[in-house]
């Protein structure tokens, strides 16, 4: 078993604030990749000019040092190091990949003792009051960096993943929403290539069998098709429950995603007085205060529920409209974005009004066209799903190895070469 060494940073690294110099857009001669706190997260910050620069080398770990990401760490990047940045360079004691995730993991550590009233500062004295713990052995720091290098690779390429199927997804919709599907379930020609199959509509060209109904159209004939959540004295902070039927609010409802975590609940018999706020299976809601305008649908398992008011509730008729593709349209589709910026007529949206929303105008085909679209949608959410759950397991994995690795709780054995000498 390998043996473990606690010592100061400051035994273990150089430190080099960067410093200013001049600055492009462009990579002009003598100038190289700017590493600011965008840079060293992979990001983009343009280029510097080497000369009288502080220059970093891969095996260099970078401490963004000023601002409110303090403490943020980034490694194997080259270029000139921002004057917010130090640069820290191991010496042969420590691996400078191990360094690296070892840093990663104190960061909470580093932002806790921050410095400066106004814009926060890594503390001066930190290669003296941060200790470090390693193994003492290299062979073993370096197998550990390695193990956590092909997590991170892992997730990298999941990200990845996740953001290809979501470009794949915006692509798809909005020639499914724009172009519709065929019975064949091939896209209609576009209108460039058939002019005579598409019309002009309130909200652009769409396929000449489509209507183009107001929201308020596609509701349910049931009472309160469209409601918010109780007001004032209906519903008093004191009558909540620790424990109940859930009481939804805005951190419920993400686009296109609705979270089940909840925090409020309401009693049996107070759901029963506000029955008329109740949440529905495939209801869709959109926030109206706070973070203004996310969208989702209410998912089958949620039976009961009771709409808050920072909430717009909608029931729609399902013999009309699949509720997820209008849930779709309120996220994303540029004629509803347009029409809700027309209503706030070019301000900030700090609000929905119910007018607003009956009054949106949707592109809506016959409903066996509606079931081709949503069985695309269903399947390129299918994918995104699928891998975005795997990106939280390896994120989980990586905080799991992190924790074993980093402290010795988990040994990790390194196999020695032979050097035994044979006749």
């Amino acid at each position: 078993m390998s043996e473990w060494i606690e010592k100061p940073l400051s035994e273990l690294v150089t430190f080099q604030k960067g410093r200013k110099v001049d600055t492009s857009a462009f990579a002009n001669e003598g100038f190289a990749a700017y590493l600011g706190a965008s840079g060293i997260e992979g990001g983009h910050d343009g280029f510097a000019a080497t000369q009288h620069g502080v220059i970093a080398k891969r095996t260099d770990t970078l401490m963004l040092w000023d601002g409110e990401r303090s403490g943020l760490v980034g490694f194997d990047k080259e270029g000139v190091v921002a004057s917010t940045v130090s640069k820290l360079t191991p010496n042969e004691q420590i691996d400078p990949q191990y360094l690296f995730f070892v840093l990663s993991d104190r960061f909470g550590w580093i932002q806790h003792r921050r410095t400066g009233t106004g814009v926060p500062h890594v503390p001066k004295d930190l290669g003296r009051i941060l200790k470090l713990r390693y193994p003492k052995a290299l062979s073993v720091q370096s197998k550990i960096a390695a193990i956590l290098t092909t997590n991170d690779i892992a997730i990298e390429k999941t990200k990845a993943l996740v953001a290809k199927y979501k470009q794949i997804k915006t692509g798809l919709m909005h020639d499914l929403f724009t172009r519709g599907v065929l019975p064949n379930g091939q896209l209609r020609p576009s209108r460039s290539q058939a002019p005579g199959m598409y019309r002009e509509t309130e909200i652009g060209w769409v396929p000449k069998e489509w209507k183009v109904s107001i929201l308020e159209e596609l509701l349910a004939p049931l009472p309160n098709n469209i409601r918010s959540g109780p007001f004032g004295s209906a519903l008093l902070k004191h009558e909540l429950v620790e424990d109940g039927i859930p009481f939804l609010g805005i951190d419920n409802v993400h686009v296109e995603r609705f979270e089940p975590e909840f925090r409020r609940f309401v009693s049996e018999q107070k759901f029963k007085e506000l029955a008329k706020y109740r949440v529905r299976p495939r209801d869709v809601v959109i926030t109206i205060m706070g973070t203004v305008g996310r969208c989702c649908v209410i998912p089958d398992n949620l039976e009961l529920g009771l709409s808050s008011k920072h909430l717009w509730t909608m029931t729609f008729d399902l013999e009309k409209a699949i509720p997820e593709l209008i849930c779709w349209q309120l996220n994303h589709s540029a004629w509803a974005k347009a029409w809700f910026r027309r209503a706030m007529q070019g301000g900030i949206m700090d609000a929905i009004q119910s007018s607003t929303l009956k009054t949106l105008h949707l592109p809506i085909p016959d409903l066996n066209e509606q079931t081709l679209i949503y069985a695309r949608y269903i399947k390129v959410s299918a994918q995104i799903q699928q891998e975005s759950l795997l990106l939280e397991k390896l994120r989980k994995q990586k905080i799991g190895l992190m924790q074993d690795l980093l402290t010795g709780k988990v040994p990790v054995h390194v196999k020695e070469p032979n050097t035994e000498v044979t006749a």
